[in-house]
């Protein structure tokens, strides 16, 4: 190997070292996505939570997904792309911005840009699933780790 292939190769080791680094560990994609996102938290533990009454699971894909997989089993459905989304969030929570939401999507994109976009609509406890259904670089995601699935 010549020098100058070397000394590439450990630069390139070194950025992506340093960005580990800067980003605790998680995943640089999601971190960027996650920009301003409160909390995140794994699929087993949404589960748990939700299964706990402790938050309110919200499954935010399309029909035609829930179809394909199922859902969560502790979680609702409720498409992000409905006209009243936000109105709809609003009446399952029983009218509290507070209560404590998380979302959950196909791989963890559509769940992050969406808590962002709700906490910008004055919901204040938004929490972010970003391994998603389908496992993303954030983790296996729901159906992978054999989490109960609803699929009616």
């Amino acid at each position: 190997m010549d020098r100058r292939r070397f000394f590439i190769g450990a630069g390139a080791l070194a950025l992506v070292g340093g960005a580990f680094a800067a980003t605790e560990g998680r995943n640089l994609f999601y971190a960027a996505l996650s920009e301003g996102v409160d909390e995140q938290i794994s699929v087993a533990e949404a589960h748990r939570l939700a299964e706990a009454g402790e938050i309110l699971l919200i499954d935010i894909r399309r029909p035609d997904e829930w179809d394909a997989t199922g859902t969560p089993a502790s979680g609702h459905r409720l498409d992000m792309w409905r006209e009243d989304f936000a109105e709809a969030l609003l009446d399952l929570t029983g009218g509290a911005q507070d209560a404590r939401v998380a979302l959950i999507c196909a791989r963890g994109v559509r769940s992050s840009r969406l808590t962002n976009r709700l906490s910008e609509a004055g919901f204040t406890n938004i929490i972010d699933v970003p391994e998603g259904m389908l496992g993303s670089g954030a983790g296996p995601g729901w159906i992978r780790e054999g989490l109960p699935l609803d699929r009616s």
